[in-house]
C-alpha cells in the first residue's frame, strides 16, 4: 500500500514548516493519536526519526541527542498522560538550554472536561518546562490555515531564541485515515533577525514601502536614517495619523486609500512594518513580502506576508542598509507618483454636508503650529486621517486599547507636561460623556481645549459601512446607544463646562462655525480651557463619509474587473488568465 501524508491541514502545515526550518531529527513513542504526524513524516526522507516505547526515556534521549548535534530535535506523543512524562526532561531541557520541541497530539479542544477517554488539558504547562506553548487547531478556512502557520513558525523560532529552549505544540488530530498527499502545501517561513545575524539582502528591483502605526517622538537623528533609506531605496512611508513621523518621505495617504478606484502604489513589493496598534494598516493592500521592525522581536504578522522579524532598534536596521548603498544613486519616482495622486484626490475635495468630515476638512490646515492633537477612536481618528496636518504636529489616540473610556483623560496627561503648548482633543458624544469627570480635574490648565462632535448617539454603527446599518432594525435602541445625555441638549453640556471655568463655543450649522472657529484655534494661550460643541446629524455624517469614498470613481470596466474578481477570487481570475494565454 502506497503512503504520503495525511490529508489533515494542520500537520501537513507543521511538516512543511519544520523542513523549511531544517528541523530532522524526531523521537517518536508510540500511539495512534499521533498517527497522522508520525505516519506521514516516517515516509518522507528527509526526516531522521527514532523510536522508544517510554516518553519520559523519550525526552531524554531528545536532551541528549540535542546537546550533541547542538540542533532541535522534535518529540511525538499520543494522548492520555503520554505527555505528562515529557516534564522530568523538559525541565531539564530548561535549565540547560537544549532545543526541544514536544509535539503532543490530542483530540479536539472542545471535548477537554466532557468524560472522553484519553483527552486531557494540555493548556497550562509548569513554569520552567517550556518557553513557549502553542495550540495548533484543525483547519476549517483560511483564517485558521493562516494561525496555524503563524503559531507554528512562533514555536519553531522561540526554540532558539535568545538562548536556546523547549517549546511545546499541542497538534489536533481528528484520526483521519487517508494518507493520500503527495506533496505538503506552500507555507511561509518566517525568519528572526538579531543584530549579529547575517541580514537578508534588500533588492532595489520593485517598490519598497515602509508603514508606521502608532509610535512615539521620532529623534531629528532616526528621521534623517529613514529619509536617507527612502532614497537610496526609491522608497515611501505611509502612516497612520499617530505614527509621528514628519520625514520628508511621509505620506498621509488615507484619503486614497479610500477610493475604491485601483491604485498600484498601495500595493508595495516588499513592506516594511514599524510601530505599533494601527487603524489604517488597509492603506498598504497586497503587500508580497513583508519585513518587520520591533525591538521585542514579536511575531506580528498584519498583512498575512510576514517572512522576516528584525529584533532591533529601527535606527540600527536602517544604519545597516543605509551603509550597504552608501554612495548609491537616489531616486524619489516613488514618493513622486504618489504625491501626485495624493493631490489628485485632495484637490477634488466635495462640498460636505455639516458634519465631523466638513469640519475636519476645514481646521486641519489652520490649527496652531506646534501644537499637540488627540484623536477618540473611530470617527474622530478616520475624519482628520483623511487630511495631512502640519508637520509640526504631534497626534496622538488610544488605539492600543482601541477603546472609548479615556480619550480626554489621556489629553489632559499630555497637557500637564507642556503647560506652555496648545493640546486639543477631539471626541464623540458618547466619549465626552463617558470621561466627563475629567473636565473637572483640578490640575487642567488654560493650554487645554475639546472639540466635542454630539450626534446624540454612536454614529459609526449608523454608518452605510456598517453590518449593522444593513441588517440590523431599531439599532437606535441599543447598539448605537441613541438620546442619552440630553439628546443634544444646547444647554447640558454648555452649563457644565462653564460651570467648572471653561470657555464654551457651539455650532449647529456650517454659518454658526464660520462665525466662532477661529477662536477655537487661537495660537494664543486663553485665560481659561475651551470646549467647543458642535452638533451634527446622523444622516449628514452618513452622506459625508460617502462623498469622501468616492472623490474617485473606477469607470464601468474597472467595476467589472473587481465584481468579477469579488466572485470568483484571485486564484481562479489568475487560473483563467493562464489558461487564455
Amino acid at each position: 500500500m502506497e503512503q504520503f501524508y495525511t490529508d489533515e491541514r494542520n500537520v501537513q502545515i507543521l511538516i512543511a514548516l519544520l523542513k523549511k526550518h531544517g528541523i530532522k531529527h524526531i523521537v517518536a513513542s508510540p500511539g495512534s493519536t499521533n498517527v497522522t504526524f508520525v505516519g506521514s513524516v516516517q515516509q518522507d526522507s528527509f526526516f531522521e526519526i527514532y523510536s522508544c516505547v517510554d516518553e519520559r526515556s523519550a525526552a531524554y534521549m531528545a536532551c541528549g541527542l540535542a546537546a550533541e548535534i547542538m540542533q532541535p530535535v522534535v518529540l511525538s506523543c499520543t494522548g492520555a498522560t503520554a505527555s505528562r512524562n515529557y516534564f522530568p526532561a523538559l525541565t531539564e531541557a530548561y535549565y540547560r538550554k537544549l532545543p526541544i520541541l514536544a509535539v503532543t497530539s490530542t483530540q479536539e479542544e472542545s471535548k477537554i472536561g466532557q468524560l472522553i477517554p484519553q483527552v486531557i488539558d494540555r493548556s497550562i504547562q509548569p513554569a520552567d518546562t517550556v518557553k513557549m506553548s502553542v495550540h495548533l487547531q484543525t483547519v476549517k478556512d483560511d483564517d485558521d490555515q493562516w494561525n496555524v502557520m503563524l503559531k507554528a513558525n512562533m514555536a519553531i523560532l522561540e526554540l532558539s531564541h535568545r538562548g536556546y529552549g523547549p517549546v511545546h505544540i499541542n497538534l489536533t488530530t481528528r484520526y483521519s485515515k487517508k494518507f493520500a498527499i503527495k506533496s505538503l502545501p506552500e507555507v511561509n517561513k518566517i525568519s528572526r533577525v538579531m543584530p549579529f545575524d547575517s541580514f537578508p539582502e534588500l533588492s532595489v528591483n520593485g517598490k519598497i514601502a515602509l508603514y508606521i502605526g502608532t509610535h512615539l517622538r521620532w529623534t531629528e537623528a532616526e528621521t534623517e536614517l529613514i529619509d536617507k533609506f527612502c532614497a537610496l531605496y526609491n522608497a515611501v512611508v505611509f502612516n497612520d495619523p499617530a505614527s509621528n513621523f514628519h520625514g520628508h518621505y511621509r505620506l498621509d495617504y488615507a484619503l486614497n486609500a479610500s477610493q475604491s478606484s485601483s491604485d498600484p502604489n498601495r500595493s508595495p513589493d516588499l513592506l516594511i512594518h514599524v510601530g505599533e496598534m494601527s487603524d489604517f494598516c488597509s492603506i498598504i493592500e497586497n503587500p508580497k513580502q513583508v519585513w518587520r521592525i520591533s525591538p521585542d522581536g514579536k511575531i506580528q504578522d498584519r498583512y498575512h506576508a510576514l517572512s522576516h522579524v528584525f529584533e532591533m532598534p529601527e535606527s540600527y536596521f536602517f544604519q545597516h542598509y543605509n551603509a550597504l548603498r552608501e554612495n548609491g544613486p537616489e531616486s524619489d519616482s516613488y514618493l513622486q507618483s504618489c504625491l501626485s495622486a495624493q493631490k489628485r484626490i485632495l484637490s477634488n475635495l466635495p462640498q460636505l454636508p455639516f458634519s465631523h468630515l466638513y469640519v475636519a476638512s476645514k481646521l486641519y490646515d489652520k490649527l496652531p503650529k506646534g501644537c499637540t492633537l488627540h484623536l477618540g477612536i473611530l470617527s474622530p481618528l478616520r475624519s482628520w486621517g483623511y487630511f495631512p496636518l502640519d508637520k509640526s504636529i504631534e497626534v496622538y489616540c488610544n488605539e492600543g486599547g482601541f477603546g472609548i473610556d479615556g480619550n480626554m483623560s489621556s489629553l489632559l496627561g499630555a497637557s500637564l507636561a507642556c503647560p506652555d503648548k496648545l493640546f486639543f482633543g477631539v471626541v464623540g458624544d458618547l466619549s465626552f460623556f463617558y470621561d466627563m469627570n475629567v473636565l473637572g480635574n483640578r490640575h487642567i490648565q488654560c493650554n487645554f481645549r475639546i472639540l466635542l462632535i454630539n450626534n446624540s448617539l454612536g454614529a459609526e454603527f449608523h454608518l452605510f459601512k456598517q453590518l449593522n446599518s444593513v441588517y440590523v432594525n431599531n439599532i437606535d435602541w441599543y447598539l448605537s446607544a441613541g438620546n442619552h445625555f440630553g439628546n443634544q441638549s444646547p444647554v447640558l453640556v454648555k452649563h457644565y463646562a462653564e460651570n467648572l471655568g471653561y470657555e464654551y463655543l457651539s455650532a449647529s450649522s456650517k454659518q454658526e462655525f464660520i462665525q466662532c472657529y477661529e477662536r477655537f484655534i487661537t495660537p494664543e494661550l486663553t485665560e481659561k480651557p475651551m470646549i467647543f460643541e458642535i452638533f451634527t446629524q446622523v444622516d449628514n455624517e452618513n452622506e459625508a463619509l460617502k462623498q469622501i469614498w468616492n472623490i474617485e470613481v473606477p469607470g464601468a470596466k474597472t467595476i467589472i474587473k473587481q465584481s468579477i474578481k469579488k466572485i470568483l477570487g484571485d486564484k481562479v481570475v489568475n487560473l483563467i488568465k493562464e489558461v487564455i494565454k
